[in-house]
């Protein structure tokens, strides 16, 4: 187990859409390793999701955690692990809703995103069997955060107004109390 650096914006990885793991793979030692190094790392950084083109891996494999205590996310409600592997996304509502998103591959920034209010995600788990899950809410915007990193997109490709992209500081100073 290690903390890896975490790939940031600009970075040709995060643009890529990552390659889907075999059965074969995703119980491999290589891939149990690089599980354990994306959660330190993932803790190491505050953060509550990570997939693997953040840590320079362009493999289809996130992880997600909503801590008890998220110090980026205080209004959150503590979630369990979630190891997703080559996830499928189905939009159950195409309803709208807002969260103001970060990423820790583009540090030291804020943005509004609006996305579909309820998924359906299909996936496999770490002992390679599928699941399915079906969320709203916050936690529904956090797997398509993720998710998105699978496909080669970041959470400012879909901010609609430019207005509502922030620095941190300025995030906490002018659009925190907001929501």
């Amino acid at each position: 187990m290690s903390i890896r650096e975490v790939t940031k914006m600009g970075n040709p990885i995060l643009r890529m859409p990552a390659t889907q793991l075999s059965n074969q793979e995703i119980l491999s030692k290589e891939t149990i390793s690089l599980l354990k190094d994306m959660y330190d790392t993932m803790v190491d950084c505050g953060g509550i999701g990570i997939a693997a083109p953040q840590v320079g891996v362009s493999k289809q494999v996130a992880i997600i955690k909503i801590p008890k205590d998220s110090s980026r996310y205080p209004q959150t409600t503590e979630s369990s692990l979630f190891t997703i592997f080559n996830p499928k996304i189905e939009v159950l509502d195409e309803t709208k809703q807002g969260f103001w998103e970060g990423c820790l591959s583009v540090p030291g920034l804020r943005g509004y995103v609006e996305r579909p209010s309820k998924i359906k995600v299909i996936f496999q788990d770490e002992q390679a069997n599928e699941k399915e899950i079906v969320l709203e809410g916050f936690l529904a915007t956090v797997f398509q955060h993720e998710l998105d990193h699978l496909f080669g997109l970041l959470y400012v490709d879909r901010i609609k107004d430019m207005s509502k992209l922030t620095f941190e500081s300025e995030f906490e100073q002018f659009w925190a109390t907001t929501d």
